[in-house]
């Protein structure tokens, strides 16, 4: 099969497999500790009752500092600023002004598919695990529009609100490996390789006969110089590409990101269902959930390093989720 057909057939199974307990504006990761670098990618998964969504303006939440939005194909973006609430420290002095709203305008998303709007900003020491941020977003169509800004009362569920505002949830810090821990093939979640920590190499299950598989895994460059990673292998695979998800004209799309993924100095990168993703063609065999499979994460700096991908569920949303179409459902898509 040519990458392009491919590709058209990922897109037509993942706009098919669009939950309908997904109505709302949802953040793709709903929870991320403090103190993190956090790439909020914001799911619109309809119009505005059949017409198409032409803006989408989201308000950058306290305790978010120094937002940046992800350019999209055919939409401008336009970032308004304006003073926090208290001064943050950041990485080159305090901050006492950012951007406090990201508008995208001037492109025309069908109310037959689904897009995502992406940016990062850095969660404040000052929110705890435990607390809810919400991210209010107002998505505007040509005939109507969304207005997601209701955040639940104490002790009321966003379920019981007609437009719930997207929620982020704080979390605890994930525990690192020690610095001593070697680069050896192990089933453990966690790897140190020099300065970069990889967390959880997962893939998903497939069905019978397919020939190609995601996967997917959270590194971080605790060092002070860049890193990239540059491919992936499996034995199960002939090959392994670095790939990318984007919609473009209402359509969504993958390619091959070329030259490597960047890994910069201080951030975490995660690769996960409907982004930056791991991409293995040519199975020699299907993958199950709740096998182990050997494999290598190939850096630019670091070298090989070999790891184990835990299978999860087919289509699952995150390596401990159930299959898509169950309980909670999800998006089936790489």
């Amino acid at each position: 099969m040519s990458r392009s057909l491919f590709g058209s057939a990922v897109a037509a199974a993942a706009l098919a497999c669009i939950s309908s307990a997904s109505a709302h504006v949802f953040l793709d990761r709903p929870e991320a500790p403090a103190r993190s670098q956090y790439r909020a990618v914001l799911q619109v998964p309809h119009g505005c009752k059949g017409s198409p969504t032409i803006s989408v303006r989201v308000t950058v939440p306290e305790g978010m500092v120094g937002a940046k939005p992800m350019a999209k194909p055919g939409w401008s973006i336009e970032t308004i600023r304006r003073p926090y609430a208290k001064p943050y420290a950041g990485p080159h002095g305090t901050l006492t002004e950012g951007v406090r709203e990201i508008v995208w305008s001037g492109g025309k998303l069908s109310a037959d598919t689904f897009d995502e709007f992406t940016f990062s900003a850095r969660l404040s020491d000052d929110l705890k695990p435990g607390e809810t941020v919400h991210v209010p977003v107002e998505q505007t169509c040509e005939t109507g529009a969304h207005r997601w800004v209701q955040i639940p009362a104490a002790g009321q569920s966003a379920h019981d609100l007609a437009e719930p505002a997207p929620a982020l949830r704080i979390v605890e810090a994930q525990a690192r490996a020690p610095a001593a821990t070697s680069a050896k093939t192990s089933a453990a979640t966690t790897i140190r390789a020099g300065d970069l920590v990889i967390e959880r190499p997962w893939l998903r299950a497939t069905p019978g006969g397919a020939r190609v598989a995601g996967g997917y895994v959270r590194i971080t460059n605790a060092g002070k110089a860049p890193d990239r990673l540059v491919g992936t292998s499996i034995p199960l695979a002939e090959r392994g590409e670095l790939h990318e998800m984007k919609t473009e004209a209402g359509v969504m799309k993958m390619r091959e990101i070329e030259g490597g993924l960047v890994l910069a100095p201080g951030e975490t990168v995660e690769l996960k269902p409907g982004g930056n993703h791991l991409m293995f063609m040519g199975l020699k065999g299907g993958l199950s959930q709740g096998q182990s499979v050997k494999g290598t994460l190939v850096f630019e700096k670091a070298g090989t390093v070999e790891v184990v991908f835990e299978v999860g569920a087919l289509g699952a949303r995150s390596p401990d989720a159930g299959a898509a179409g169950k309980a909670g459902g999800g998006h089936h898509h790489h």
